[in-house]
């Protein structure tokens, strides 16, 4: 006795998705998308802003007994070094500065700016520590709650 192991064919429509179309729209809403998104974003990198000067150094890992030697600059642009009540004029913070630079083991410098006070003063201060050879220093800030 033979048997047929054939299915009977029937006349159904194929349930495949073809995905290729999707794909090729997917790709060009992209290229879509980056075309207008080119001139916004290069608005946003073309903003005027007249940045301070100063010079590179190099960043070094702080170690756990590092001593830190605070140096500050108030609203109206003075300039302070720790434990001290009075203004120093720059003559002088440069003078200490690099009396810290010489010690055996230089401290990190703790920058502290009033929040009123114009950026051009504070990076000044970077500059002067990292003339005098200071290159390890932290910049304080108070935080939000």
């Amino acid at each position: 006795m033979a048997r047929n192991f054939r299915r009977t064919r029937s006349v159904q429509p194929i349930a495949d998705l073809n995905v290729t179309n999707l794909i090729d729209l997917g790709f060009m809403l992209l290229i879509i998308f980056m075309i207008v998104a080119n001139p916004t974003i290069q608005k946003e990198q073309t903003i005027p802003v007249n940045l301070p000067e100063v010079s590179k150094a190099p960043e070094q890992k702080s170690d756990p007994n590092d001593v830190f030697m605070a140096v500050g600059v108030d609203a109206q642009g003075r300039f302070y070094i720790e434990n001290k009540n009075a203004p120093i004029g720059m003559a002088e913070l440069r003078s200490q500065l690099r009396a810290y630079a010489l010690q055996s083991k230089p401290p990190v410098i703790r920058i502290r700016g009033d929040s009123r006070v114009p950026y051009q003063k504070v990076a000044e201060l970077f500059n002067e520590v990292q003339k005098a050879g200071l290159t390890r220093f932290t910049i304080d800030a108070q935080s939000q709650d």
